[in-house]
This record gives structure tokens, C-alpha cells and sequence, in this order.
């Protein structure tokens, strides 16, 4: 499952980049190579499928990356397994902290 969502954003994060770099900033992008005496509306319906697709790729990427830090993050400690740490060590856990926290005060 883990590989499977790193491959998704990997691969999402690529087509973004690749749909960003197509698009040129002042609306031109792939449709100003069209433009000229046939400007129909082929053209305008390019330049809106690329900001439609950015924004959908921006969207899918945040959402794969919040999905894969989730299954990702590590639990914390809690009280409950230093207890069961303790008990696998035998019990002496406390005893060999205290004896280190007098010996440091002598």
C-alpha cells in the first residue's frame, strides 16, 4: 500500500510539472502556436483543460501526500510501553535508573 501511494504521488507530481511547463505564464502556453487567423475556440479550450489540470494535479498531490505522511508517521511512546520495556528487561528497568541517578549525585 505504501509504494503503491509513493508511486501515485510520484507520478502526479511529475504530470503537474510537465502540465506547469507547458503553460506559459501570459496565457499563451501550447495555444499561442495555434493562434493566428484560425483562432475558433480550440484554443481557448486548451488553455482552460491545462489550468483545470494543474489545479486537479495540485489537489491529487496534496491529498497522496497527506495519505502518505498518515501511513507513514510513527507512533509515539506512551507510559504503557516503557512499562512493557521494563517488564521484557526483567523488571530492572527503574531499579538500573536509580542506581545510575545515585551514583551520579555522589
Amino acid at each position: 500500500m505504501e509504494n503503491l501511494i509513493l508511486i501515485l504521488c510520484v507520478l502526479a507530481a511529475l504530470l503537474l510539472g510537465l502540465v506547469v511547463l507547458i503553460q506559459n505564464p501570459k496565457g499563451g502556453g501550447l495555444a499561442s502556436g495555434f493562434a493566428g487567423s484560425s483562432q475558433v475556440g480550440g484554443v481557448k479550450r486548451t488553455a482552460d483543460f491545462l489550468e483545470k489540470a494543474t489545479w486537479w494535479l495540485g489537489g491529487i498531490l496534496f491529498v497522496l501526500c497527506v495519505i502518505a505522511t498518515s501511513i507513514h508517521s510513527t507512533p509515539r511512546e506512551t507510559p504503557a510501553d516503557e512499562q512493557t520495556e521494563q517488564a521484557a528487561d526483567g523488571g530492572n528497568g527503574g531499579e538500573n535508573q536509580q542506581n545510575n541517578n545515585q551514583q551520579s549525585g555522589q
